[in-house]
C-alpha cells in the first residue's frame, strides 16, 4: 500500500530527481522514494553505531565484515 504526498522541494533538488529519471530511473516518486530508504537505512546505521559506541565492542562478532560480499539492495 502506498499514500500520495505532496511536498515542496528546492529547485536545484527538483532538477537532481528529473536527472535520476532520465538516466534510467522509473519515475519521481521511485527516485525519491530510493533515496527515503537509503537515508533511512543510514539513520539506523547511524543509531547502531551509536549504541556499539557506547556499549562496547561484540568479540563474538569479530572478523565477520572478513570477505563480506557488498549487494546493491535497491
Amino acid at each position: 500500500m502506498s499514500t500520495q504526498i505532496a511536498v515542496r522541494l528546492p529547485d536545484s533538488l527538483v532538477a537532481w530527481i528529473d536527472e535520476q529519471v532520465a538516466a534510467g530511473g522509473r519515475s519521481r516518486a521511485a527516485v525519491t522514494a530510493k533515496a527515503l530508504r537509503r537515508y533511512q537505512r543510514q539513520l539506523a546505521a547511524e543509531r547502531d553505531a551509536q549504541i556499539y559506541l557506547e556499549t562496547g565492542g561484540y568479540p563474538d562478532l569479530e572478523g565477520m565484515h572478513e570477505g563480506r560480499v557488498d549487494l546493491d539492495l535497491d
